[in-house]
C-alpha cells in the first residue's frame, strides 16, 4: 500500500457489467495499461484522486479510490465530468456496464458504507 504525506480517506463502489463474457473480456482490455486513455487518467489525478484499484468477480466490479482527507466527492465528480474525453469515455464504457444509458460515472457506481474494520 502506498503511503502518503497527508491524511487519507477511502471510498469503496461496486458496478455490474453486463453478462456477457466477450464484453467483459474487452471492458479488461479497456482497463490494460496499453489502451487505457491518458486524458482519464489525467483526469482522474487532475480533481485529486490519489490512487484507484478497480478489482473483478464475474460480472461485478469493485473499485478502490484514495484521496486526500479533505476530498469532496460531489463536487470532483462534477468536475471530472467536464474534463477532456470524460464523456466519450463514459459512453464507450457504458455498453459493457448494467446501468442507464447517457449517466455520468459517479451515478453508476455505487459507493458502499464500510461496517467493519480490524482496528489496531
Amino acid at each position: 500500500m502506498k503511503q502518503y504525506r497527508q491524511p487519507t480517506k477511502r471510498f469503496c463502489q461496486t458496478l455490474r457489467l453486463k453478462e456477457d463474457p466477450a464484453l467483459i473480456a474487452a471492458y479488461r482490455r479497456l482497463h490494460s495499461r496499453e489502451e487505457f486513455w491518458r486524458e482519464i487518467q489525467t483526469g482522474i489525478r487532475e480533481v485529486g484522486i490519489l490512487e484507484m484499484e478497480i478489482y473483478i468477480q464475474g460480472s461485478t466490479l469493485f473499485m478502490i479510490v484514495e484521496t486526500p482527507l479533505d476530498f469532496d466527492w460531489e463536487s470532483a465528480m462534477l468536475r471530472l465530468s467536464t474534463l477532456p474525453r470524460q464523456a466519450e469515455w463514459e459512453s464507450l464504457v457504458e455498453r459493457f456496464q448494467q446501468c442507464e444509458s447517457g449517466v455520468s460515472s459517479d451515478r453508476k457506481w455505487q459507493l458502499m458504507e464500510r461496517m467493519f474494520h480490524l482496528y489496531d
